[in-house]
């Protein structure tokens, strides 16, 4: 009989509490969602170490090996569930008889109307393939220029397909031949011009894997008073992830990177953040521009910062980050 009573008890105390839950208001009651994983230094340090590899030859275009470094894209891109956005990842081209692709993966927004607007994010994956030869090494690995980038923009795509917290689409874009000139980025900003892409902010990410001085922001941004990119990515951010960096309007850096094709085509913000301010990096197309130069603890928290800030700006209901009057 002592059992029966206390099973009644028992009964009428979660009866009594669920009674109560269903009178809360609903802006208190607790839902857990659940919380991904960082960005981590082992992940990126694993793609760096295949992208750099002697096997790759120095990823130039039109290569064996640029091509090896597309099929690892590609496959990043199916594991992690990022769309093609065309019928197949790869956007061709030729630069005479060289046959070049760029990369285009997909993540589609998860708000009805805001899904058609796209957040653009690239780098390139090609290099120069050889350089001056270096204690018989003649192989131009391209770890900061621009493996780094390239990883970037594919762990930010990892992270939103998993998390499917974009209310805009993003389309994650790796170039080739930005070392002959662009010409990649170019062809790819034409076609999604003339197909009618409803473009609104493009990020291209060149050179971030090693750190400024203690006293510096962590990143600049290209054409800074271009636009207000980088005030609201801060906002969001809530720090100053990325800062106004005089020589890079000096040396017109605007024009110079991946960023420029997407902003001649579309005339929207487009920029190139980078960590590489000419102080910090001896290897620039040097053959010892290699895997263990890179800084992945920098990597990461680079990475991870930055994505509370792309959320902001693409989940924000109207576009925030417009041009400048210059």
């Amino acid at each position: 009989m002592k059992q029966v009573k206390l099973f009644i008890l028992f009964f009428v105390i979660v009866a009594s509490s669920s009674a109560q839950e269903k009178n809360l208001p609903q802006e208190v009651i607790v839902t857990s969602t659940p919380v991904l994983p960082l960005i981590t230094p082992e992940a990126i340090k694993a793609s760096m170490e295949y992208l750099t590899s002697d096997e790759l030859e120095g990823r130039a275009t039109g290569s064996e090996g640029i091509e090896k470094a597309a099929v690892f894209i590609e496959n990043y891109f199916k594991k992690n569930n990022i769309k093609p956005y065309f019928e197949i990842y790869r956007d061709t081209f030729k630069i005479g008889d060289i046959i070049g692709y760029n990369l285009v993966g997909m993540i589609e927004g998860n708000d009805p109307k805001l899904k058609d607007e796209f957040i653009i994010l690239g780098g390139h994956y090609d290099h120069i393939g050889e350089g001056k030869e270096v204690n018989g090494d003649k192989i131009a690995n391209g770890a900061n220029d621009d493996a780094s980038g390239t990883i970037a923009a594919m762990e930010f795509g990892k992270h939103f397909a998993n998390s499917k917290t974009n209310k805009r689409s993003i389309l994650i874009t790796l170039y080739a031949a930005e070392e002959m000139g662009l010409k990649g980025s170019a062809h790819l900003a034409k076609r999604l011009k003339d197909e009618g892409l409803n473009a609104y902010t493009m990020i291209n990410f060149e050179m971030i894997g090693v750190p400024r001085a203690k006293d510096k922001s962590m990143a600049y941004m290209s054409g800074f008073d271009r636009s207000n990119f980088a005030p609201i990515l801060n906002k969001y951010a809530g720090e100053e992830v990325v800062g106004f960096f005089p020589k890079a309007k000096e040396f017109k850096l605007f024009f110079r990177s991946d960023n420029f094709p997407f902003f001649k085509e579309f005339n929207m913000p487009a920029h190139a953040i980078s960590t590489f301010d000419f102080t910090n990096f001896d290897y620039y197309h040097h053959v010892d521009d290699e895997a263990d130069k890179m800084d992945y603890d920098h990597m990461a928290s680079f990475i991870n910062k930055m994505i509370p800030g792309l959320e902001g700006m693409m989940n924000a209901p109207t576009k925030e980050v417009t041009l400048s009057d210059e």
